[in-house]
Parts: C-alpha cells; sequence; structure tokens
C-alpha cells in the first residue's frame, strides 16, 4: 500500500513541472509548423496557385516550314518559313491577371480556413487536456487521504478496534479513488497522443492544470464587425464575387477579336518572297453563353454572401449566449468551492472521531463530485470560448 502510495505522488508531482509546452499559443505555434495536414494544405495551395497563372501569359509562338518539290522538275523547288505570335489586347490580358489574382486570394483564405479548423481542434484538444490535469491534482490529495485511511484501517482491524466491515469500506473506497485515477490518466494520455499526432509526431508534454483567466467582450456588436473580417469563410465568399465580377467582364472581352502577327518567307528558283503576316480570330459561336453563365455565378456568389454572413452572425450571437451562460456558472462553482473546502475538514472530523469512515466517505464522494463540475464548468466554458474566438488563431 505504501509503494503505490509513493508512485502515485510521483506521479502526481510531475504536474507540478513547468514547461514551455504549457504556453497553448506556443504549443499551437509548433502544430503549425509540424502538422503534415496543413503542409500537404500548403503544397496543394501553392501548386493551384502557380496553375492560376498558366494562362495569363501569351500562348506559345508558332514556327512552320514548308519543303515542297516542283513538278515538273525543271520548276525547281519551293520552300517557306514562318513565324507567328497571337496576342490579346492589353485590357484582357489586365483582366486575365486580375482573374488569377483573385484565384489565388481565394485558394490562400481557403488555406486559412483549414488552417483555424486544425488550430481550434488542437486548442481544445489542451483545454480537455488541462481539464484531467486539474482532476488528477485534486484526486493526488484524495488518494494521499484514502491510503491513509486504509493503513490506519487495517492496524486497527488488526488490534480489534474495528470489525471487518469497516477494514472493506476503507479498502473499497482506496480502489475506487485509484480506479477513477486510471480511467482519468487514460483519457488524458488518448488527448496526448492526439497532441502528438497534430504535431507531426512529435512527442507533446502538456502538464498545464489552470485555465487562463478569460475576458468576454463587452461590446458583442464591436466585436462582430472585427471578426467578420477576420473570418477566412466570409472572405473565400467575399473574394469569390470579386471573382465572378471578373469572370463577367472577360466574358464580354472575349468577343473582341484575337489577333497574330508574324514573319514569313517564300523561296522559289530566282525568287524570293518575305514580309509580316497578320490574321485575325473572330469569336461568333464560341464564347455562346459565356456572358449569361458568368452573370448567373456572380448571382449565385451575391447569395451566398448574404446566406454566409447571416448564418455566421446568427451562429456568434448563439455561442456568445452560451459563453455568457457557462461563465457565470463556471463563476458560481468557483466562488462556491472556495468558500467550502471540505476535504481537509472532513479528514480532521474522521481523524478525530466526530464522523464515521462510512459518513466520511459518502461526503468526501460529495465533495469530489462538485469539484468535477466546476471543472467541467470551466472547460465547457474555455471550448466555448475558443470556438467562439477561433478567428483570432
Amino acid at each position: 500500500m505504501k509503494k503505490l502510495f509513493i508512485i502515485c505522488i510521483c506521479v502526481f508531482g510531475c504536474l507540478n513541472i513547468s514547461s514551455a509546452q504549457n504556453d497553448i499559443a506556443q504549443l499551437l505555434s509548433s502544430i503549425e509548423q509540424n502538422n503534415t495536414t496543413l503542409k500537404s494544405l500548403r503544397q496543394v495551395a501553392d501548386a493551384n496557385k502557380y496553375e492560376n497563372r498558366t494562362d495569363i501569359y501569351l500562348p506559345d509562338p508558332e514556327v512552320g516550314f514548308n519543303y515542297l518539290w516542283g513538278s515538273p522538275a525543271s520548276i525547281g523547288n519551293r520552300y517557306d518559313i514562318s513565324v507567328k505570335q497571337q496576342f490579346d489586347i492589353p485590357t484582357i490580358s489586365g483582366v486575365k491577371f486580375n482573374v488569377a489574382k483573385q484565384k489565388n486570394e481565394m485558394i490562400e483564405w481557403q488555406y486559412k480556413a483549414d488552417r483555424m479548423k486544425i488550430l481550434l481542434d488542437a486548442k481544445q484538444c489542451c483545454l480537455d487536456i488541462i481539464y484531467y490535469n486539474a482532476i488528477l491534482r485534486e484526486f493526488s490529495q484524495r488518494l494521499e487521504y484514502a491510503t491513509k485511511i486504509a493503513d490506519v484501517q487495517k492496524q486497527r482491524l488488526e488490534s480489534g478496534d474495528v470489525n471487518i466491515l469497516e477494514y472493506n469500506n476503507a479498502q473499497l473506497n482506496l480502489s475506487n479513488v485509484s480506479s477513477e485515477i486510471c480511467k482519468i490518466e487514460t483519457e488524458r494520455d488518448v488527448l496526448l497522443l492526439k497532441l502528438n499526432q497534430l504535431n507531426g509526431g512529435n512527442k507533446i508534454d502538456f502538464t498545464k492544470y489552470e485555465y487562463d483567466q478569460l475576458i468576454l467582450p463587452s461590446d458583442f456588436n464591436q466585436w462582430y464587425d472585427e471578426a467578420e473580417i477576420k473570418n477566412p469563410i466570409l472572405q473565400y465568399v467575399k473574394q469569390s464575387i470579386e471573382l465572378e465580377k471578373k469572370q463577367v467582364t472577360l466574358s464580354k472581352l472575349q468577343y473582341l477579336p484575337v489577333f497574330s502577327a508574324g514573319y514569313m518567307n517564300e523561296t522559289i528558283v530566282g525568287e524570293v518572297y518575305q514580309g509580316v503576316s497578320v490574321e485575325m480570330t473572330i469569336p461568333l459561336w464560341s464564347n455562346a453563353n459565356k456572358i449569361k453563365q458568368a452573370k448567373s455565378a456572380l448571382l449565385a456568389s451575391e447569395s451566398k454572401q448574404i446566406d454566409e454572413k447571416q448564418q455566421f452572425l446568427s451562429s456568434l450571437e448563439i455561442q456568445y449566449t452560451r459563453v455568457v451562460g457557462l461563465k457565470k456558472a463556471a463563476d458560481k462553482y468557483r466562488l462556491s468551492l472556495g468558500n467550502s473546502n471540505n476535504s481537509l475538514l472532513l479528514k480532521k472530523a474522521l481523524d478525530a472521531g466526530q464522523i464515521s469512515l462510512l459518513n466520511y466517505i459518502l461526503e468526501v464522494t460529495v465533495y469530489y463530485d462538485t469539484v468535477i463540475k466546476a471543472l467541467e464548468a470551466e472547460r465547457d466554458f474555455q471550448k466555448s470560448y475558443a470556438e467562439l474566438t477561433a478567428v483570432e488563431l
């Protein structure tokens, strides 16, 4: 029993060790650098950016060579050389460049949305670990008391001061506490493994057991305006509208003729012809319905922006209301436990013989149930706040 007590004290002692990784902001920075999914998304985004820029340049020049045998042979042979370059008018080239720029900005906002989702998942994982570390810290004292009580009851049983029932109750109490600690450690270790996975397989030792103090925004509307600007999903939709506007302009400009100019040389026996060549392609049918399609896509994007903004506002209002309510609940639990920490008083009462062992076990169980509920309320508040302010990540 003493060995078990010493082992557990050593295990819980490590919870008080400070570490640079106990700072959630630094930990999230590490995850952002090491996360394999983010690395993959970054590479895909960069590749798509290059792809979007492939159509903004002039088409490749065309070089032609013809060699023709004359018949009858007396007329000699003929060969032609030509070089042509197709080009758009400068206005079309400028619009194509802007379209590519808008597409690349949309890719970047999409990457930021994926990044925010991964970092929010990691942050909430950290908040859960803090919750379990805090419970383990509380239960370390409970285990200490339960171990001492079990040892005392064993000595008293051997001396005949208590019966086997009281001794069994002490052993069952110790077993229950040890089992709870084992379950909590398992849940925490699973979350640590998840953090390691999010950190690209690099090990993380996160021993923090206290939450940071948070201040809710006092003016929701002002805070929402700032959150709207930072929200990558809304910015993605906003950017898509700008893109569709450019697509409408480009569709109209594509009805303009396409020119090509070049040099041509024709050589026959005793004669050489050379000079410039100019061609013009008139797009009569290739752009059919493209303007209608571009305008329709623009209307769809504008409608989507209205919907996304309304959905974002509604979700934040709901989340804000939830956060305010959870904060009140957490504050009430914190105040109540601060005014009535019964664990030490119950131990003293048991040692003085003022309460029975069974009453002690019942009373201390009620106390620690309240502690767990308080920690749950604090965790729920912290996680809701993290979701509310995810755009800050």
